[in-house]
């Protein structure tokens, strides 16, 4: 039923700026740095991290939360989230414009599978290359290279 409201929501407001907030969420496992990503159960069926539109009244954080509970079953205890660096891709759908805005989350215990909901039929944990190849779309291949970085310069030594 959420996933139709969305939708409908989507149409009436289809006049302007589509809004949606995400986490892009990592884990470690065996030494590998894995990004987790999600099939959708619509359009063309493309992969994408958790994420979806701002409602309205809603802050994106807010809505990064709400989405990545409905999506993945995650819950914000479940993630380590790095709030000072969000990313914001702008890119088209159907001709219209859209702006995402994602933070970075590491997921707390590596082994905690995502619960999918409707939205998706699918999920994938995969290294940063991989991930690249999936998710297609050259801004959100940039993205994981950032967001990459970021963990990698986390780790160095002071």
């Amino acid at each position: 039923f959420r996933a139709l409201f969305k939708h409908l929501f989507r149409l009436i407001d289809s006049n302007n700026m589509e809004k949606a907030a995400g986490f892009v969420i990592f884990r470690r496992l065996c030494g590998e740095i894995q990004y987790l990503l999600l099939k959708a159960s619509y359009g063309s069926f493309h992969w994408s991290s958790p994420k979806g539109h701002v409602d309205p009244g809603e802050d994106d954080f807010t809505t990064a939360l709400r989405e990545t509970k409905e999506e993945a079953g995650y819950d914000e205890k479940d993630l380590i989230i790095y709030k000072d660096t969000p990313l914001t891709l702008n890119y088209q759908v159907q001709d219209k414009p859209k702006i995402v805005i994602y933070w970075l989350a590491e997921l707390r215990n590596p082994c905690q599978e995502p619960i999918l909901s409707e939205e998706h039929t699918d999920l994938k944990w995969l290294p940063k290359e991989e991930a690249k190849q999936c998710v297609g779309f050259k801004d959100n291949q940039v993205m994981i290279d950032k967001f990459h970085q970021m963990i990698l310069d986390q780790n160095k030594p002071m």
